[in-house]
């Protein structure tokens, strides 16, 4: 229970990949973490690509970023919608900007390029939207994690061992400083 008193949004919409959802949330919730789905606001309920259903706790437009130490987005389709929503992209900003942790898998780069979050950074996703990091400002590596700051990323569900151990170390060694901004090792 090594994450117990760190609260975890997890973002979700429509045609998430189911594993990069589940696979994260139950693995945090069993490190100990309060774990919070953050849906877009669309609808009381949303389907995955393979057909699990995930009810958010609140809305996007709800949600404190102040009060999250990290947030998780998962891939699929849904982070195209996702980036749709300025509150959604307002709420990663910010828990970025209070150096929370922002760990995204697969398609959810998407997120993070229009937050403009990929800028400067080192990041992996999946091959087809490696051209949109790169002309977001990404340094685009293929590997299966890639952790620069406090933003972490992965490119598909073979990678979600590494993901969920770099997100949960991530959390278990990291202070985070909501004045300066910036996470620091404890």
């Amino acid at each position: 229970m090594s994450l117990t008193g760190r609260k975890v949004a997890i973002l979700v919409e429509n045609f998430y990949e189911d594993l990069e959802f589940w696979y994260p949330y139950y693995r945090l919730k069993e490190e100990g973490a309060d774990v919070t789905v953050v849906g877009t606001g669309s609808s009381t309920l949303y389907k995955g690509k393979h057909g699990l259903e995930a009810r958010p706790d609140i809305t996007a437009d709800q949600a404190d970023p102040g009060a999250f130490d990290a947030v998780v987005i998962p891939g699929g389709y849904a982070p195209d919608y996702m980036r749709r929503y300025p509150a959604l992209l307002k709420f990663v900003n910010e828990v970025h900007s209070e150096g929370g942790i922002v760990a995204a898998i697969c398609h959810a780069g998407w997120v993070l390029a229009s937050a403009g979050l990929a800028k400067g950074l080192r990041m992996t996703c999946f091959s087809s939207i490696k051209e949109d990091l790169i002309n977001a400002g990404a340094d685009y590596v293929d590997q299966a994690v890639v952790r620069d700051r406090n933003i972490i990323t992965s490119r598909f569900p073979a990678d979600l061992p590494v993901f969920c151990r770099e997100i949960i170390a991530a959390l278990e060694t990291t202070v985070l400083t909501a004045k300066t901004g910036s996470p620091t090792a404890s």
